[in-house]
């Protein structure tokens, strides 16, 4: 079984509602209080325009050391993410086929076909829907049933069945165990049908990419959805390099690891001829303690005082180990979402640490996305329209290249909250109308876009609403 966590749809973006809270990127909670700012009055009676989707991928290519990416890959495929050994290579071997189960909604089926079509074109993976001997099953169930079975989980995949039925009887008898398997033959990935198209998009691409990929998640690589930060929404350039050298014809399924470690090197220098002959910045080793005390921090179990103090665990660890990448920005992330309600101003320094570290390297440009939205509602909150517009300049095409509509639409209303607190209320509207279409994406109904816009608008100091 390989699961995604529930944790990684926590939301990535911050927002100022009385002292501070979340403008998720998920499901926005509806306002505590009724009272609607009055401008925001009118588009709530209103029709939303059609929901926007990403017209291509935008993905970039690897920017690291080929002698870098083969330790990943090494590191990715022969690891489960609890730690435990793959005894030997595993992958599909021929076509693989995927089949649609349960109650899959329109939007699902057509970023499943847009996802399959990047793995055709940009990892040369034979896969496309029908069924056949490799046979992938992707069913979409309600978020409570999978919670049922895994309370945790957002989504997950498990090999040797084909419905989410036959898990419990198939886990009892080890058929579930993915350090058993020889090859792969028939998985299935379960997703959840009551969420918004974005947050089951992502599962797909994250589960689809583990059923026919490596099984494990690393907090080092910034460049990947192959890591539990979940800055990424959809599969990278590195992804797909991983996955493509994953389908290379000199490996099959059955090799030990010395076998494999000895032909990536060869096999990336052919598939990724820019990355020969780059010096390796290899991050050091990501200590279990600073993953169990990030998934505390991030996860729904213990009080709010085990979370916050998790998080400060986090930080001290990264800052113990002398840290200076985007793992300790992350950190300093985690601490700010912990203290946001109850120290406004030590989160938002946090988030200027997390900040400074992510927007020194082009590799992280999504991470530095994120944390500029959070700073841009600080700024938005204490009435500086003018630093919210310096922050959020250029993050809008950061979200497009990364498809993240959630973060995007939230970019685009506090551009027009911020427009409005500098006198340029004229502009703020076409910006605010863009935002609605990504956000029916990104937050799904119409309730979620428009408590997002309420959200953000009660952003804004009380003297200068309305």
């Amino acid at each position: 079984m390989r699961v995604r966590k529930a944790l990684r749809l926590i939301p990535m973006t911050l927002a100022l509602t009385a002292c501070i809270g979340p403008v998720d990127n998920a499901k926005p909670r509806l306002p505590v209080s009724d009272e609607v700012p009055t401008r925001m009055a009118q588009p709530d009676l209103m029709p939303l325009p059609p929901m926007k989707v990403f017209a291509r991928p935008l993905p970039a290519a690897p920017l690291r050391a080929n002698s870098e990416i083969a330790q990943d890959f090494m590191d990715l495929s022969f690891r489960l993410e609890s730690g435990r050994n793959l005894p030997v290579f595993t992958r599909f071997e021929g076509p693989i086929r995927v089949a649609v189960s349960g109650q899959p909604d329109r939007d699902m089926i057509e970023d499943l076909r847009r996802l399959l079509t990047r793995l055709r074109t940009e990892a040369g993976i034979d896969i496309d829907f029908g069924t056949g001997p490799n046979q992938l099953t992707v069913e979409a169930v309600p978020s409570r049933k999978i919670r049922q079975y895994l309370p945790q989980a957002a989504c997950f995949v498990v090999p040797g069945i084909t419905t989410l039925d036959q898990y419990n009887s198939a886990r009892n008898t080890g058929a579930t165990d993915w350090a058993r398997l020889e090859r792969r033959e028939k998985i299935a990935i379960f997703v959840p049908n009551d969420v918004s198209p974005q947050e089951t998009r992502d599962c797909l691409h994250e589960e689809l990419a583990q059923a026919i990929g490596p099984l494990n998640d690393l907090y080092r690589l910034p460049d990947s959805t192959f890591n539990d930060d979940n800055m990424n929404s959809v599969l990278t350039g590195f992804d797909m390099l991983i996955l493509r050298a994953t389908y290379a014809p000199e490996l099959h399924s059955g090799m030990s690891r010395d076998q494999v470690q000895r032909l990536i090197p060869g096999i990336l220098g052919r598939l990724n001829p820019a990355g020969n002959g780059q010096i390796s910045t290899l991050a050091g080793p990501t200590p279990y303690d600073w993953i169990e005390a990030v998934q505390t921090a991030l996860g729904t179990k213990g009080n709010a005082r085990t979370r916050t103090a998790a998080a400060y665990r986090a930080l001290a660890i990264a800052q113990d180990n002398g840290w200076t990448d985007h793992r300790i920005a992350f950190a300093h992330y985690v601490v700010a979402r912990q203290i946001q309600t109850t120290d406004r101003m030590r989160a938002r320094a946090h988030l200027t640490q997390a900040y400074q570290i992510y927007r020194r390297s082009p590799v992280t440009e999504v991470h530095t996305a994120q944390i500029a939205t959070q700073l841009a509602a600080h700024a938005i909150y204490e009435g500086d329209g003018a630093l919210a517009l310096s922050l959020l300049q250029g993050q809008a095409d950061v979200a497009r290249r990364a498809e993240n509509a959630a973060l995007l639409a939230s970019i685009q209303m506090m551009r027009a909250e911020a427009l409005e607190l500098t006198g340029h209320g004229p502009e703020a509207a076409p910006v605010r109308l863009d935002s609605l279409g990504w956000a029916r994406y990104g937050f799904g109904p119409d309730w979620a876009v428009r408590a997002k816009l309420n959200e953000i608008a009660s952003l804004r100091p009380a003297e200068i609403r309305g």
